[in-house]
């Protein structure tokens, strides 16, 4: 079996055409789309960049790893404890990319993003990694067109290949052009929408468009966002790195065509995480446990795929299992994915999860549960930003989290809380009786890593301890000082009084 894993950062599946998207951002995407097994439910369970990617490789929860955070004591994997063993090879927590070496696979990376994160947990189990020094499509597709020259000919590989273009701050390259200028923008966020978010506040938001403020040196992006000319320059920025991206990836397709393979190659495009693009008054950025952070493609096409379209619920971590399964190799009792390789192979409607639990911790502290329709944030720390500690959407009504109904709903609302207690109850039981993924022989086992984030200070990325003092006075000098003054007095930590938010006694 020859596997070609098309890992491309911040990408979300509603800006792909094979999705449903109106601009031609992703034609040879869609080529892989056209007869392959596309899932529309797929869901990073920790995001964004570190914590996915570890949950990925792992197939376990960061609830579990403790991996949920990009700095401080959450961005490391918790040891394996008194329990841990010579050869991690043979331990029941290895990695993904162990369990396809042990099945006979030859595993290669070509990626920037270990080093660049010190994210060096990803690599148990690859054979090769090609640390690629640059992010962009031009200098990532060299390394993967080698490999592919060398090996594509022989059988039982696993090639990943790291693509970055998607992600802020949407620098492609300025001789590629323009190819969206014409184009009309997506219809959402109107006028009014950016009016509202510009008067609000929050690294990303309208106002911030670029992290806490100030100019931006890259062409394609405004250096604000005040009306819906600069935000159809910023949207244009982030398709422009579509197309580019998927311009190498159709190299990589003529490549593996013209070397007699491509038709025996299963391929698999997906992402670390989504991107929002207004939602939440979030601009160009991945802070949130929403569905736009957390939702991403899955295309995945070969022999053996059942072509078609599955609507049901997965994580990420499910991936493993299920490929590791599709190859007839051992999945290792330590994981917390659950395969789904008979939706892929058959095309099976039963093989999803009731209801998903995401997590984000290095923008905000943040929990979401997605169900039904439904998506429920719980906000613990809000990352300097405009949250409220419970918001519930209607994602089929309101697929850009505009109206908050949690107080509107809120039987709902607490179902959607009812669900996460359950959830964090089950996964901290679990580690408690080492089972799935849970290690109880690991230091901190039974603490929650939410909870360390939150005692560290709260999210990687803004903590206030580092950045209110300076994001006040910008707040100030740009007539915000009554959200300067509320973010003095809260620092970040959101009130949790959730009966009373949500109208009860």
């Amino acid at each position: 079996m020859r596997i070609l894993y098309i890992d491309i950062d911040s990408l979300r599946p509603d800006h792909l055409g094979c999705y449903g998207y109106h601009r031609n951002t992703s034609p040879n995407i869609d080529r892989i789309a056209d007869g392959a097994r596309r899932f529309t439910n797929y869901y990073t369970s920790d995001a964004p960049c570190v914590p996915s990617r570890t949950a990925l490789f792992t197939s376990r929860f960061g609830i579990h790893t403790g991996v949920i955070n990009h700095g401080g004591l959450n961005a490391s994997m918790r040891p394996r404890g008194s329990g841990r063993d010579f050869n991690l090879q043979m331990d029941e927590y290895r990695t993904w990319m162990t369990a396809l070496r042990d099945a006979g696979l030859h595993t290669a990376l070509v990626s920037v993003f270990p080093q660049h994160h010190g994210a060096i947990q990803v690599l148990d189990g690859f054979d090769e990694w090609h640390h690629t020094d640059e992010f962009r499509s031009d200098h990532v597709y060299p390394y993967a067109e080698e490999w592919i020259e060398n090996n594509a000919a022989d059988d039982d590989w696993y090639l990943h290949v790291n693509f970055w273009d998607p992600h802020t701050p949407y620098n492609t390259p300025e001789d590629f052009g323009y190819p969206f200028e014409d184009e009309p923008a997506p219809e959402w966020p109107d006028q009014e929408t950016i009016e509202d978010h510009y008067e609000s506040y929050g690294p990303h938001s309208a106002q911030d468009v670029h992290g806490w403020g100030g100019d931006t040196p890259f062409p394609r992006t405004p250096e604000e966002i005040s009306n819906r000319e600069e935000y159809k320059q910023y949207v244009d920025g982030y398709d422009v790195g579509i197309r580019y991206v998927d311009e190498y990836i159709g190299k990589l397709l003529d490549q593996l065509e013209a070397e007699g393979v491509l038709d025996e190659t299963l391929i698999i495009v997906s992402a670390d995480h989504g991107e929002n693009m207004g939602e939440l008054n979030v601009y160009g950025d991945h802070h949130t446990a929403d569905d736009k952070t957390c939702r991403v493609p899955l295309i995945v096409d070969g022999p053996g795929v059942e072509p078609g379209v599955d609507e049901e619920f997965h994580y990420q971590i499910d991936l493993a299992p299920t490929i590791t399964e599709f190859v007839d190799g051992d999945v290792p009792t330590g994981w917390d994915g659950r395969s789904f390789a008979d939706s892929l192979t058959e095309g099976a409607d039963d093989t999803g999860r009731d209801y998903l639990v995401v997590s984000q911790a290095p923008w905000s502290c943040q929990r979401g549960v997605r169900w039904d329709d439904w998506l429920l944030l719980r906000t613990y720390h809000d990352g300097l930003k405009d949250f409220d500690p419970v918001e519930l959407y209607d994602l089929d009504a309101d697929p850009h989290e505009t109206t908050n109904l949690a107080q509107e709903k809120p039987d709902v609302a607490r179902k959607g809380i009812a669900l996460l207690d359950e959830w964090v109850s089950t996964r901290l039981m679990e580690t408690a009786r080492d089972e799935a993924g849970g290690n109880a022989d690991a230091p901190r086992a039974l603490t929650d890593p939410m909870l360390e984030v939150l005692h560290e200070g709260g999210p990687f990325h803004a903590r206030p301890d580092e950045q209110l003092e300076s994001y006040a006075e910008r707040l100030r000098e740009t007539g915000r000082a009554e959200h300067a003054a509320a973010l003095e007095e809260t620092r970040g930590f959101v009130d949790q009084s959730i009966d009373a938010y949500l109208g009860g006694e």
